[in-house]
């Protein structure tokens, strides 16, 4: 089940219309998926709701014979259109959903990720039965240019009193991978440093191989 999915995945991607230029997004999503990635997120913000549909479902086509979950950026509508196995949704959005209404909206999905910013956030995503949460941004970043880093000691508190999987996310690469996994985080989420990499699949092996071997330190 692709929750269960969720529990064993340490690096989690993005197809982030952002980034992606002129490339296919089903070669895209192979190439990283080839490079160790476990879960993507589908992100298209400028998207028409028809662009996202068609986007999402390209991944998807991509992504289905190797098990890999497949999430949806704040869009319900389209996650339960394609089938997507679920929906990440930022704090505002989360907000926006009247919580009589949560349920019923959110029937449809398997998975549900939230973003967290503080402690308080996080805690509050685990209280409201989020799957995962996101826990960021760790460092400045472009994906994110007006957000305020939370730091590293977030992850730290977040390892301590969390139970439900979080992924740190923010500015996190080849460089910075280090110190996140260090701050207690076993998970991460990776923008910029895969997709504006010269080799997706390449970034993605290089990002895999240092959590596989801080696994490995930590048993």
């Amino acid at each position: 089940m692709p929750t269960s999915r969720i529990a064993f995945a340490r690096l989690y991607g993005f197809i982030d219309a952002a980034y992606l230029g002129d490339r296919d997004p089903m070669e895209l999503t192979r190439a990283m998926i080839d490079g160790g990635v476990d879960i993507i997120q589908v992100r298209a913000k400028e998207f028409t709701h028809a662009q996202r549909v068609g986007l999402t479902s390209a991944v998807l086509g991509a992504a289905f014979r190797f098990h890999v979950p497949v999430i949806v950026n704040d869009d319900i509508a389209t996650a339960f259109e394609t089938g997507a196995d679920g929906v990440h949704l930022g704090q505002e959005d989360w907000a926006a959903i009247p919580r009589d209404q949560r349920t019923e909206r959110l029937a449809h999905m398997r998975i549900v990720g939230i973003s967290t910013h503080s402690l308080e956030q996080a805690l509050a995503a685990e209280r409201d039965g989020a799957n995962y949460i996101g826990v960021g941004p760790v460092f400045a970043t472009d994906t994110k240019p007006g957000a305020t880093p939370v730091g590293l000691e977030l992850i730290s508190q977040v390892k301590e009193r969390v139970s439900v999987p979080f992924f740190a996310i923010g500015g996190i690469n080849l460089e910075s991978i280090d110190q996140v996994l260090e701050a207690g985080a076993t998970r991460v989420a990776v923008v910029s440093a895969i997709l504006k990499a010269p080799d997706a699949r390449q970034a993605a092996a290089a990002l895999k191989e240092r959590l596989d071997a801080h696994a490995v330190s930590e048993n």
